[in-house]
């Protein structure tokens, strides 16, 4: 009975040490070294002395054959990215955060409140200081929609929509029970984040790898985030996790 009793003992050990791990836990890992992996690869791309072959061909399949300043489709199509491309600017996203933590804290949960406002304050620093680390001028291939005059690489909208959206989708996902309601928040949080970074493409004030290199880094970033609240907030009441 006590020689069972030993030969239990290994594997209930092994059991106890893979469970406090957690799978989502090591999944998130995971996810956050490809994010880095991309990211870094990304930079690589933009630091060449010329574009990325892939780059061009993808801002000119945005424009008429032949005509750089004529973007595809009709009229109408430029006025609606333009929409879109402001779902990730500066000022709707600040809006956006600032109406959430109010709601936090008058619910209650400053904890929540103060992890939405580090993970996208905080982000935004980040994007500032790796777009004067990498130092990459807009792209000049094609004529720009609108005026920009800050850096192009990483793309701002790009990573700031995928942290801000990211981190509100999560957040909602995990108070909801349903499973379809936790599918849609989450999905919503993605399109924005595509939306914003496909339309600043079209605009031509991006090439596509700044894009790839933005949405990398606040992919990153978010799930960082996550991973220091989900350890800060573990067993108390305010933890949606």
């Amino acid at each position: 009975m006590s020689e069972q009793h030993n030969q239990s003992r290994p594997s209930q050990t092994r059991f106890d040490f893979f469970n406090r791990l957690e799978f989502p836990v090591l999944v998130a890992g995971f996810l956050l070294a490809a994010a880095l992996w991309a990211f870094f690869e990304l930079s690589e791309v933009a630091r060449l002395a010329t574009p990325d072959n892939m780059d061009v061909r993808i801002l000119l399949a945005f424009r008429e054959p032949g005509d750089t300043s004529n973007p595809v489709g009709p009229e109408w199509l430029e006025s609606m990215v333009r929409d879109i491309t402001s779902l990730g600017s500066a000022a709707v996203l600040i809006l956006i955060t600032t109406l959430v933590i109010l709601f936090l804290l008058l619910a209650g949960r400053w904890q929540i409140a103060l992890f939405v406002l580090v993970a996208v304050g905080g982000g935004q620093i980040v994007s500032s200081l790796l777009k004067l680390g990498i130092d990459r001028p807009r792209p000049d291939l094609v004529s720009h929609l609108m005026t920009e005059s800050s850096l192009s690489f990483p793309s701002g909208h790009a990573m700031m929509s995928a942290v801000t959206y990211l981190t509100l989708g999560s957040l909602l996902a995990r108070i909801v029970p349903q499973r379809r309601l936790k599918v849609f928040f989450i999905g919503v949080a993605v399109l924005l984040t595509v939306m914003v970074g496909v339309s600043r493409v079209f605009m031509g004030v991006h090439w596509p790898s700044d894009v790839l290199g933005g949405w990398s880094a606040g992919f990153a970033w978010a799930l960082l985030c996550w991973l220091i609240a989900r350890w800060w907030l573990r067993g108390r009441d305010e933890a949606p996790w």
